[in-house]
């Protein structure tokens, strides 16, 4: 299983992206369980229309979410800060 998160926006409207693979990592039972506890149907509406502030697309099939800066909390916030630390760690393995 794959978990992408890509942020856009903000002051300089850069794009960033973090991807996952659960299955590699040491905790992917945590993963797995982080996963399916998100409510991935009753999300708040997009916050396109915020200027400078970020806009993240959390995709992880089949699921896709498109959440605001501002609704980026609770369980989202924890995949999103897990998916960012876990990204780090997959590309500089000695880091």
């Amino acid at each position: 299983m794959r978990i992408t998160v890509v942020r856009t926006g903000g002051f300089a409207g850069l794009r960033t992206s973090w991807t996952v693979h659960i299955e590699a990592q040491p905790d992917r039972r945590e993963w797995r369980e982080l996963v399916s506890s998100l409510p991935w149907d009753d999300t708040p509406p997009e916050g396109h229309g915020e200027p400078d502030r970020y806009v993240y697309r959390i995709s992880c099939e089949p699921h896709e979410v498109v959440l605001g800066e501002r609704a980026l909390e609770g369980p989202w916030r924890v995949l999103v800060d897990r998916v960012r630390d876990a990204a780090a760690v997959e590309r500089d393995p000695d880091g």
